[in-house]
């Protein structure tokens, strides 16, 4: 391997572990910080602001990693078992979700939204599976609405930082 090969490939676990961090870090704090929808379940996502800037700024699997793994570091420090299982859950379906939504062309916007959406149905499925109930099927509405809600802002937060990231030349 050449001296710069690996420092390329140094480089780019660098960039994977900073936005693994930012995610944690942006997780953490949203744990900790009492913000109420009013709506049992819903929460802003503010960490899915990273995970949408790696999709636009890192490899597919770099952007998995970064989702996959803030996960379950995340469960392994605050969760249960039942916490990792609708977590992972609704982030497989966002994250394939927003894969092919970017590969179609939406916008930054667009993307964060679908990916909003479809955690909360992979979550929702996911609870339904458990409880071996359809009964929860009446809380999709309300979970669509947030993830439409929770999407466009952290849609609009992300397109900001792209932006800014735009003006930045890489060294």
């Amino acid at each position: 391997m050449t001296r710069s090969r690996s420092e390329s490939a140094a480089k780019r676990t660098a960039k994977v572990g900073l936005f693994i961090a930012l995610a944690m870090i942006f997780s953490y704090i949203e744990a900790i910080l009492p913000f109420n929808f009013g709506v049992p379940g819903v929460k802003l996502g503010v960490a899915n602001i990273v995970v949408v800037v790696a999709l636009y700024r890192l490899k597919l699997p770099e952007t998995a990693a970064v989702s996959f793994v803030r996960i379950f570091l995340i469960w392994l420090l605050f969760g249960n078992i039942l916490s990792l299982v609708y977590s992972f859950s609704g982030g497989v379906l966002s994250l394939v979700g927003m894969i092919i939504c970017k590969r179609l062309k939406l916008s930054v916007v667009g993307v964060s939204i679908v990916g909003g959406v479809l955690h909360n149905v992979g979550q929702l499925t996911a609870a339904a599976l458990i409880l071996r109930s359809t009964a929860l099927t009446y809380y999709l509405p309300v979970l669509l609405v947030a993830g439409l809600v929770t999407g466009f802002v952290i849609g609009a937060a992300a397109f900001i930082v792209l932006r800014a990231l735009s003006n930045y030349n890489e060294q």
